[in-house]
């Protein structure tokens, strides 16, 4: 079983909202991009919940866009065993300094975790710290949840606009 990590994180001073997912699937360890696999709806749910088509944009662009409308990305998993992409089979876990990285953005009013794992592991980490922020379940964005219709877990996803707002400055 190999072992694999977490990217660093996407933030800055302004950051809102942070959303945590649990580690990086396989294609997104190849490409060296979160949510990379085609299938993962994330770019969809998160475009739809502040109003921008991210999927068509370049990376770079996206983690930028991101950053307008206040918002970050990182993982509760530092790095793991794992076989394949699937959360169940990560094991033998170190998990990333959440509390610290959340002390370190003076904006931070909330934290978002796509899927169980994230949000089981990610509480925990961040322990009576956590209750500071605003936390909040989404459901998972993965094509291995699929028991939740897109149009389902759009409507949960929602909240990230009302926390986020609109962007800080121009779209590009």
């Amino acid at each position: 079983m190999t072992r694999k990590a977490s990217f660093p994180p996407v933030v800055d001073e302004h950051v809102r909202l942070l959303i945590l997912g649990s580690l990086p699937g396989e294609e997104s360890l190849r490409q060296t991009q979160y949510y990379a696999h085609p299938q993962n709806r994330f770019w969809e749910l998160l475009g739809g919940a502040i109003g921008i088509e991210l999927r068509p944009l370049a990376y770079p662009d996206r983690l930028a866009a991101l950053l307008r409308h206040r918002i970050g990305l990182w993982d509760v998993i530092a790095d793991a065993r794992r076989t394949g992409s699937l959360d169940s089979a990560i094991r033998d876990t170190r998990e990333n300094d959440l509390a610290d990285l959340a002390g370190s953005l003076p904006a931070l009013e909330a934290i978002a975790f796509n899927g169980k794992k994230a949000s089981a592991t990610g509480r925990k980490r961040l322990g009576e710290g956590g209750a500071r922020y605003r936390l909040i379940d989404l459901p998972s964005s993965s094509p291995a949840y699929a028991a939740m219709p897109f149009a389902e877990k759009l409507s949960h996803w929602a909240v990230i606009g009302s926390i986020a707002g609109p962007a800080e400055r121009a779209e590009n």
